[in-house]
């Protein structure tokens, strides 16, 4: 198993942090909590942050808009990093990946 790098743990935390001001236009609440963040890759020594995302289905008219804030968002305040982020579709989608503070998100 490779050494834990803190810093890239660190930095990885302030990315979910930063990802939670896109926000789904379907549901009204952000892409974290949303469940579609599926992973997040630091290389600190290339300074390269990689996003794995998905949609909530294949055909969401959204998927440009939530991709690009993901993208916009990581500039504004990663800009001394590249970035990436990818659509994937393993595993699907499904309400079960929604947060519990999204949960209470949407019952309001």
């Amino acid at each position: 198993m490779p050494p834990v790098n803190i810093r890239e743990i660190s930095i990885r935390s302030r990315v979910m942090e930063v990802l939670r001001q896109v926000i789904d236009p379907e549901l009204g609440i952000n892409i974290v909590d949303m469940g579609l963040i599926y992973s997040v890759q630091i290389d600190e020594d290339a300074r390269e942050i990689h996003v794995s995302l998905t949609l909530s289905t294949k055909g969401c008219p959204m998927g440009a808009a939530i991709s690009g804030g993901v993208e916009n968002t990581l500039k504004l305040h990663f800009a001394d990093y590249s970035q990436t982020v990818s659509i994937v579709w393993e595993p699907a989608w499904s309400p079960q990946f929604i947060s519990e503070n999204g949960q209470k998100q949407l019952e309001r």
